[in-house]
């Protein structure tokens, strides 16, 4: 019995690599499975370590180094520009598009660059341990997605904390992820943190994740361009100018989103021709 079943695992392994490269559902499921496994096998490694420092920004950093080499093994590959933007040791709200959970494996690969950054995520995140009480002794700030009036208070809490200890807050104003090839409308709560406290914005922008298909299941090998831009002053605005504010950095990182959607395209157009000329050359 043991030989039988001893040759339907050799089988089976055997078979793994088929199904990688000729069934694009079993390689999406496979690559995301891997993703979150390697996360919550980390937060479980990481929880104790953490709870020496518990809500220390700086435990992130440590995250980040266990937690980026995944995407070697996904086959995403992530480009940062003008990274300089981000070293700089002050307070500032950091707002950036939102396409998938795999922003966060993007977010891994700058830590060390942004050194002291939190990032305001929605509460229900906070049970899904124990990555979420990993995130939580890590100093993330969970606010309830819901309840608006308790959400800014909270946010409002957190915001005089990570000032004067001149931590970076990471957002996401466009709330829910959606990989569609273009920056949806903003919610103000980033702004109106940023405006009431009189701190820079930094936006970012990720390029489209053209790799990744949801709907049909499909996950290739892909780049990612991550454009830092310059840091936009809130000096002398008031919460009056809110809306404009926020209709201006949205603007600029629509902008940049085409603008880096264009290069990866360049870059896809040219590794299909590549392909293309091997296969003649076979």
């Amino acid at each position: 019995m043991s030989i039988y079943l001893e040759v339907l695992m050799f089988g089976a392994l055997l078979g793994l690599p088929f199904l990688y490269e000729t069934r694009p559902t079993f390689s999406y499921c496979l690559k995301f499975v891997c993703y979150y496994t390697v996360v919550m096998i980390n937060s479980v490694i990481l929880i104790p370590p953490f709870s020496f420092r518990p809500r220390n920004v700086l435990n992130l950093v440590v995250a980040s180094y266990f937690c980026h080499w995944i995407t070697h093994v996904i086959g995403v590959k992530w480009i940062l520009r003008d990274g300089k933007h981000l070293e700089a040791d002050q307070s500032c709200v950091i707002v950036c598009n939102h396409q998938s959970s795999l922003d966060i494996l993007g977010m891994f690969q700058i830590w060390p660059t942004m050194r002291k950054c939190t990032v305001l995520a929605k509460k229900s995140l906070f049970w899904i341990w124990p990555f979420g009480l990993a995130a939580w002794l890590a100093g993330i700030v969970f606010i309830p997605r819901v309840k608006t009036d308790r959400a800014r208070v909270v946010l409002n809490q957190a915001m005089g904390k990570l000032v004067k200890n001149k931590i970076k807050l990471w957002i996401f104003p466009e709330g829910t992820r959606r990989n569609t090839g273009e920056i949806h409308t903003f919610k103000k709560g980033a702004f109106h943190a940023a405006i009431s406290n009189q701190l820079p914005v930094i936006p970012v922008v990720f390029s489209r994740y053209y790799f990744l298909d949801r709907a049909n299941k499909k996950f290739d090998q892909g780049s990612v361009i991550i454009k830092v831009l310059a840091p936009m002053s809130t000096k002398g605005l008031t919460l009056d100018d809110v809306d404009s504010f926020t209709e201006e950095v949205c603007q600029k990182m629509a902008e940049a989103f085409r603008e880096v959607n264009r290069e990866v395209s360049k870059e896809m157009e040219s590794n299909c021709d590549l392909k293309r000329v091997a296969q003649l050359k076979q």
